[in-house]
């Protein structure tokens, strides 16, 4: 079957899904996260494949890694989408004219969600539960560094529709080929929308050539910024977990912004990082100020080169600001959007910071490590956006739905 093909047939099976109960969509998701337990074994095999062609040392690795724990949690953000409530045919507004007509404004699926994606098998199956959910067909641009596995999770995902008596075509995989993200990008009348998931060149390239709107979600090349006020056990812990929790996704700490009233304390702020091996590339103060107590060769002087970076890695850059205004500079001038931090005890520099900086998720006191679908209590996340139009941030299920007006009336006619 070839593109035009698979395209047609995921715009035919998405007319049936206004038709589905919520109890059959919850069924099918019940039956997919139970699925997705009992074939572990199936999946890992299939994964490993993939891994065994891709470095261990590459950033894109772990995310392609998948493991009876991962498998697990994914099942588990299966099930807790089944337990939100559907954000269809809910009444955004109503209102009666003068005239008598009864105006409503309802919530509707966008329709076909198209999304190109590279060695990230998770999202396989974050994107149809979330789309299934929502009432929306789906259509996959996996990469080739990801093509066994994500075959394995479709073949598991139409298995499922197939049991439950739901068209498969519902969800359709494309060839792994860059062509077929091309005929994607060009699939006017079949694809609603198009959503990029993966480095900065891909999503850019679908920005620049997509025919058909795209949300995007953009690299997280993300700040913490560590202020005169801030607390030094707090910050330990924060800077810690946002850098090395899972160095590979976008809401790992890229930047750490440093007060220069502060410096002093830089060495037992990052001290534990040298446990991850994290190479740090910092500014001549920074440099200063921890050459004496982090490892030589794990710390490097940075230029201007190293900020503004999404290093996708165990590295990480230190700025050094004499104020306020300069750590909110240098976020304005590298910032992605995405997500951004401020560990304070001061409330008003705090509550500046959240009007000052312009980004999709602003923390304080806080690890961007929550910038998450799941952990905004989404059940999972289909992207991050970082623009402004339709949805900001992680998007869940309402995030997939636009809206229709529904009028009701009993013979008005417009003079």
């Amino acid at each position: 079957m070839n593109c035009t093909e698979q395209l047609y047939k995921v715009k035919e099976a998405s007319r049936t899904m206004c038709l589905l109960s919520s109890e059959k969509i919850n069924n099918v998701l019940k039956d997919l996260a139970k699925s997705l337990r009992e074939t572990t074994a199936q999946i890992l095999e299939a994964n490993k494949v993939d891994l065994d062609l891709m470095s261990a040392y590459d950033p894109k690795y772990d995310r392609l890694l998948l493991s009876e724990e991962r498998i697990n949690g994914i099942a588990e953000d299966i099930e807790n989408i089944l337990k939100l409530t559907s954000p269809l045919g809910k009444i955004l507004s109503e209102k009666t004219l003068e005239n008598g007509l009864l105006i409503k404004k309802v919530s509707v699926p966008l329709g076909t969600v198209g999304v190109i994606y590279e060695a990230r098998p998770n999202v396989t199956l974050d994107v149809f539960a979330l789309c299934f959910k929502s009432g929306n067909a789906c259509v996959l641009k996996g990469g080739n560094d990801a093509e066994n596995s994500n075959k394995v999770l479709v073949e598991l995902i139409k298995k499922t529709l197939i049991k439950n008596e739901i068209n498969p075509d519902i969800i359709q995989l494309l060839p792994s080929a860059r062509e077929a993200a091309t005929e994607l990008m060009n699939a006017i009348g079949f694809v609603d929308v198009l959503i990029p998931r993966g480095s900065q060149n891909l999503i850019n390239s679908v920005r620049q050539n997509s025919k058909i709107p795209v949300i995007e979600t953009g690299a997280g090349i993300v700040h913490t910024y560590f202020d005169k006020d801030g607390d030094l056990q707090k910050g330990k812990q924060i800077v810690y977990n946002a850098k090395t929790r899972r160095v590979s996704v976008c809401n790992a700490l890229d930047c750490l912004i440093m007060h220069k009233d502060r410096l002093a304390d830089l060495s037992t702020l990052v001290n534990k990082l040298q446990d991850k091996k994290v190479e740090i590339f910092a500014d001549q103060e920074a440099y200063d100020a921890i050459k004496d107590t982090y490892p030589e060769s794990l710390l490097k002087k940075a230029d201007e080169s190293y900020f503004g970076n999404e290093f996708l890695s165990h590295k990480m850059s230190i700025k050094t600001v004499c104020n306020f205004q300069e750590a909110t500079d240098h976020i304005y001038k590298y910032s992605s959007k995405h997500s951004e931090a401020i560990i304070s005890e001061n409330s008003k520099t705090v509550s500046d910071f959240y009007s000052v900086v312009d980004a999709a998720a602003i923390y304080s006191n806080t690890s961007t490590a929550f910038t998450d679908g799941a952990q905004f209590g989404l059940g999972a996340e289909i992207g991050i956006s970082t623009q402004k139009l339709h949805a900001r941030g992680p998007m869940g299920l309402e995030e997939l739905c636009s809206y229709k007006w529904l009028i009701t009336g009993n013979g008005q006619i417009r003079e």
